[in-house]
């Protein structure tokens, strides 16, 4: 058996960043399944910039690929980040002491790899309805996940997700969503201030409001989350032409998490309604909104076999996740869905990024139990 330190290190040399082709990546997991007598299909597709991109499905010996309703699913997406220039050992794995560094590590080919380790063997007792999913281009909407749903590839009942959650099931996480703000006002030349209309102002009323909202979202909690509540943040602003001319337009990206249960359209109403409001102020100005992204929250009951059978395997408590994942996407039609995975995302985007080697044998342990038939049913 192949250890998941050397699938991982194997899987840090191939570049995967969404810009790319990650066929490699496939191709290099779909070997390894096919020696064991996985059987594998791929979803091929092309992206808006015209780059091949691979969805995989793979099941293990004996079962029909082509069946759609699923037990249990575990699903890795196969990019990563766009990694710095300046960070010249992003893929060379790199082992310092109980770590291994590298792009990728722990978001999230260091799961993969656990997942590759956990899968071989050509004589297992591998459970019924079970499935290795890899996706393509999760760090850019999870636009794989949701071609699969989309085109009704797959029913899973049950789903892990591969994050880094340091070996914590987390079965509640926040969605993620984004929108582009245009603010059209008039260019005039800064010495009439009467002949323009700012965009720039409107677009500064805007954030303060904006800053107030986010302060009414802090007042509705879910505790099991930290922090408690859906968050807002204003990410970017750009505006203007030069320093004597009245700014004409001004764009805003903004993002927001929200807690399970939020409803999907409470900010972009919110949104419009200080739009509006912005308009009857400064008359010729015209404001836009547009949602780029809206991915909600997802939450599993603390009781559910899927959490108690990680809980167990794992020896740690359940928790809940602040980051988006493609577990938003797949809870509107599986039953239990959790994020699992070696590695802590403090780590992740960045030339920090690494994983325990302890936590990658750990978490192959646990899949592969999993895997073979340790669910708590109880």
């Amino acid at each position: 058996m192949t250890s998941a330190v050397e699938h991982l290190s194997n899987l840090i040399r191939i570049p995967s960043v969404s810009a790319m082709p990650n066929r490699a990546i496939t191709n290099y997991a779909g070997t390894v399944l096919t020696a064991h007598g996985w059987t594998v299909r791929e979803d091929v597709y092309t992206d808006q910039s015209g780059i091949e991109k691979v969805n995989l499905i793979a099941a293990p010996p004996g079962e029909d690929i082509g069946a759609r309703m699923v037990d249990l699913a575990f699903l890795c997406h196969t990019d990563t980040v766009p990694y710095s220039e300046d960070w010249l050992e992003a893929l060379q794995p790199i082992r310092r002491g109980s770590m291994l560094h590298g792009c990728g590590a722990c978001d999230v080919k260091g799961f993969l790899a656990c997942l590759l380790t956990a899968a071989e063997g050509k004589d297992a007792p591998w459970i019924d309805g079970l499935r290795i999913v890899l996706t393509a281009d999760e760090e850019i909407g999870c636009v794989g996940s949701k071609r699969l749903i989309a085109t009704d590839s797959m029913t899973p009942r049950r789903i892990v997700v591969g994050e880094p959650t340091s070996l914590r099931a987390a079965r509640a996480g926040k969605g993620y969503c984004l929108a582009r703000v245009t603010i059209d006002g008039r260019e005039a030349h800064s010495a009439l201030p009467g002949q323009g209309v700012s965009a720039i102002y409107g677009a500064a009323h805007l954030v303060s409001a904006l800053e107030e909202l986010s302060l009414q979202l802090a007042e509705e909690r879910h505790e099991f989350f930290e922090p408690a509540f859906t968050t807002l943040n204003v990410g970017t602003i750009q505006g203007g032409s030069a320093k004597n001319i009245i700014p004409g337009r001004a764009e805003l990206l903004i993002e927001w998490r929200p807690i399970p249960g939020f409803p999907a359209d409470r900010i972009p109403t919110a949104i419009r309604t200080l739009l509006e409001r912005l308009q009857a102020q400064y008359p010729g100005m015209r404001g836009s909104l547009v949602v780029l992204r809206e991915q909600g929250g997802f939450e599993t009951i603390a009781n559910s076999a899927l959490v108690r059978s990680l809980e167990h395997l794992t020896g740690q408590p359940s928790t809940s996740i602040a980051f988006g994942s493609e577990a938003s996407t797949w809870s509107a039609i599986a039953e239990e869905v959790v994020v699992f995975g070696p590695g802590d995302m403090r780590s992740a985007h960045s030339d920090r990024e690494c994983v325990s080697v302890d936590e990658l044998t750990t978490a192959a342990h646990a899949v592969r139990s999993m895997m073979q038939g340790y669910i708590d049913t109880r």
